[in-house]
């Protein structure tokens, strides 16, 4: 089984099975449980992967906003890191499932992570622009999700005014720390000498914001949560979901005409 993603008339992207089998011991090796795991897993798929492979860009970033949440709990910065733990880990598994769904030829890959899956080759493609793409399917499409299976498993729910919601928004500030350091990761001396031919690229980062699609994924998390007794509604709006962020993706990923 294989998938076939057209990202624009003429350009095809064929993705088999075998296109990430270099991970495929890691991700054996998911689900996890602990948020330590989730760190030990991305820190393997990062060793794994070369610097350029699409995946590696998202997952470096990931990696790094992971350990930040850890390092944040441990220093009790968070009002109910019971809560932030679990959601960090059910968040983690949701992505590990979707590359493990891709590594397999799996029709069941999310619409909104293919078009990262299966132009990660593309190396008209720059670095930053993979990692938003991984960041705008894993929290406008998974994060709803995985807030929903946190709130049902602690017997919680989803209040603006609980110390969860504050919680949930302090991880922005860690995000904006990590995207920084990112960056200065990505935009090294190199890319910034030929930053000037890879035209569209700061208009692509631009129109994305972390902290506007987290407040969305909250939003989509207390629809869903409401939605939870009524099953087919329920699927109905994920699925809905999952295609409009896989097309805002395809969007992100926009070639620059340049091989770097």
């Amino acid at each position: 089984m294989w998938l076939d993603i057209r990202r624009s008339p003429g350009t095809r992207q064929t993705c088999y099975p075998r296109a990430v089998s270099v991970l495929s011991p890691i991700l054996a090796q998911t689900p996890v449980a602990r948020i330590e795991d989730v760190v030990a897993r991305m820190s393997s798929i990062d060793q794994a992967l070369e610097p350029i492979d699409g995946v590696s860009c998202f997952n470096k970033l990931y990696l790094e906003v992971t350990k930040n949440v850890l390092a944040g709990v441990g220093q009790a910065t968070f009002a109910d890191p019971r809560f932030l733990t679990a959601l960090d880990v059910d968040f983690a598994n949701l992505y590990f499932a979707a590359l493990r769904a891709y590594d397999a030829g799996s029709s069941e890959t999310p619409r909104a992570w293919q078009p990262l899956f299966a132009d990660r080759a593309d190396r008209t493609i720059a670095p930053i622009q993979f990692a938003l793409a991984g960041m705008n399917a894993h929290i406008n499409r998974d994060l709803p999700v995985a807030l929903v299976e946190t709130f049902a498993t602690l017997g919680l729910s989803p209040s603006d005014d609980s110390p969860q919601h504050a919680d949930f928004e302090t991880v922005n500030g860690l995000l904006a720390t990590t995207e920084k350091q990112v960056k200065e990761l990505y935009l090294d001396k190199l890319t910034r000498q030929i930053d000037v031919e890879f035209h569209g690229v700061d208009d692509v980062v631009a129109i994305w914001s972390v902290a506007a699609a987290r407040e969305a994924a909250w939003t989509n998390g207390q629809v869903l949560w409401h939605l939870r007794g009524i099953g087919p509604v329920s699927r109905a709006y994920v699925s809905t979901l999952d295609r409009t962020v896989g097309f805002a993706s395809r969007g992100l990923l926009v070639s620059t005409g340049v091989i770097r």
